[in-house]
């Protein structure tokens, strides 16, 4: 079924990653694998104001906000984001997109409180559990987390994103065996959700089972471009199998495509096996 517009334009900026997870996403920085991927595979917002009759001025500053966030003015956004806000407080697009940018400014607590808002308007959206909930995550609330994810999946089963986001979350939160369980079933529901087979990529390497993570590393490869963690990753399990050339390839490749990278900084095919 063809997304709305405004939907297909918001999880284009999905892949931010909201700050506060600790190193990952994308909250847009949402992936919880750190919080630098919070965003990218992590933030979907379900629109629903065109059903609920939100003004035409107000969805026209929505998408304004959406395509400067896109572009990096955030100042832009901001104002066109509030002026969402103004026009329709109940605008549960307008509260996502503003935590977007908050998040995006640095300014933590007021994404937080953005997306809690959104919550607090549609608290059976799975869309605005799931984002809250990667938020919360990223602020070492793991545990709490969980309950937003769990509520997600109640309004919206088998949702591959959200179980990917739960499944890391839960290990973030120590429960191995929900991580596990999470992890497995997003992936058998959708094969190349690159978050979940990272993550499980990096379980299996930790666990000693390098044969199985470099299998998981490599359709994380496949399935969407790299961040550093994937190639850092990718790089310690050949050395662990003893395949320095390949190592050494994906540290080269993490040098030249993210030489700004901590992962990159430090990384030599002689400590490409180190944790």
């Amino acid at each position: 079924m063809r997304r709305p517009e405004p939907l297909r334009t918001f999880l284009a900026l999905a892949a931010l990653a909201v700050a506060g997870c600790g190193g990952d996403p994308g909250y847009v920085r949402t992936s919880v694998e750190g919080q630098r991927n919070f965003t990218r595979t992590a933030t979907e917002v379900h629109v629903s104001d065109k059903r609920r009759g939100t003004s035409a001025q107000a969805q026209r500053n929505l998408v304004l906000a959406r395509e400067h966030l896109a572009k990096g003015d955030l100042a832009a956004a901001e104002r066109a984001a509030a002026d969402v806000i103004r026009q329709d407080p109940t605008s549960i697009d307008g509260q996502t997109v503003m935590a977007s940018i908050l998040s995006r400014k640095g300014d933590s607590s007021g994404a937080g409180a953005h997306f809690r808002k959104a919550v607090e308007l549609a608290p059976a959206n799975p869309h605005a559990l799931n984002n809250y909930g990667l938020w919360l995550c990223g602020q070492g609330r793991a545990r709490d987390s969980l309950v937003l994810f769990d509520k997600a999946l109640a309004a919206a089963r088998e949702q591959p994103t959200v179980l990917a986001n739960a499944g890391v979350c839960a290990e973030q939160a120590g429960d191995q065996a929900r991580a596990e369980r999470d992890l497995r079933r997003s992936v058998a529901l959708d094969p190349v959700n690159a978050k979940a087979l990272g993550a499980i990529a990096r379980r299996q390497f930790q666990a000693g089972n390098a044969f199985e993570a470099r299998a998981f590393s490599e359709r994380r490869l496949a399935a969407a471009p790299p961040d550093p963690q994937a190639l850092l990753l990718a790089s310690q399990i050949e050395e662990k199998l003893g395949d320095t050339a390949a190592a050494a390839r994906y540290v080269a490749r993490l040098k030249k495509e993210f030489p700004g990278a901590p992962e990159a900084r430090g990384s030599t095919t002689g400590e490409g096996g180190r944790q």
